[in-house]
């Protein structure tokens, strides 16, 4: 009985820090993850997006400069500037694709992990009071620069080192050999623009993006962090195969 003379409570509830969280709390952060999971997802479709408009590009300038033997080079030229611009929007939404991932990821290994490890998650876990301050005051993770960078390092250094490729190609080879630099030069001229003026332009541009490529690799987030080696067992592997026990 307690003072007022009411019947005690049976069971003593603990307080709220040291309980885990409630099967509709569970289910609300279910539906955060499902959330986040679907704009990382949206994001990461429009990256294909742009990498496939600067495939697209390429082909085409390739396919204008090699159809006729008096074709000019310069459509390579206008679609490598062209593709640069695909690569400032591509960065721009890799650093939003970067920022639901993450927090999908964090959903992922400090919600979900200790379920699968059979325990409940915790309220007061200082995961929790971080991702609150981030809901509050959002924060893009990445720079531009290491977006760029990386976006540079998977796709686009490839599709430039074609577009040089198939550049040198058309001055030197198409649609017959050279003989002489001078004619060199006389090819890579683009109206009262010298060939070497031009060529050097080439080589700024093309540098640029080789050495933020370069740079960005060397600061890229997670760099400094030690890597487990490849175990000699796939352990998720063979646990997919498996299946469950009968």
């Amino acid at each position: 009985m307690d003072e007022a003379g009411r019947p005690a409570a049976t069971g003593a509830r603990l307080p709220a820090a040291e309980t885990g969280f409630s099967a509709a709390e569970m289910g609300v952060l279910a539906h955060l993850y499902r959330g986040e999971l679907y704009r990382s997802t949206v994001w990461r479709t429009r990256l294909d997006t742009t990498t496939n408009w600067a495939v697209v590009s390429t082909g085409l300038a390739l396919s204008l400069t090699f159809a006729d033997p008096s074709a000019s080079p310069l459509p390579l030229m206008l679609v490598g500037l062209l593709v640069g611009v695909f690569l400032f929007i591509e960065a721009r939404r890799y650093r939003f694709f970067d920022f639901w991932r993450i927090r999908a990821h964090i959903l992922e290994v400090y919600f979900f992990g200790p379920i699968l490890r059979g325990e409940r998650g915790r309220r007061d876990r200082e995961w929790s009071r971080i991702l609150y301050r981030d809901y509050r005051n959002p924060v893009l993770h990445i720079t531009m620069a290491e977006a760029l960078g990386r976006r540079l390092r998977h796709n686009y250094a490839w599709i430039f080192l074609i577009q040089v490729t198939a550049y040198l190609g058309k001055l030197i080879i198409h649609p017959v050999p050279i003989t002489t630099l001078d004619e060199f030069w006389a090819r890579a001229a683009i109206g009262p623009i010298s060939g070497m003026a031009v060529l050097l332009c080439g080589c700024l541009f093309h540098g640029t993006w080789l050495l933020i490529a370069i740079v960005t690799a060397n600061s890229r987030r997670g760099a400094d962090r030690p890597h487990e080696e490849r175990p000699e067992r796939d352990l998720v592997l063979e646990l997919a195969r498996s299946g469950p026990p009968e």
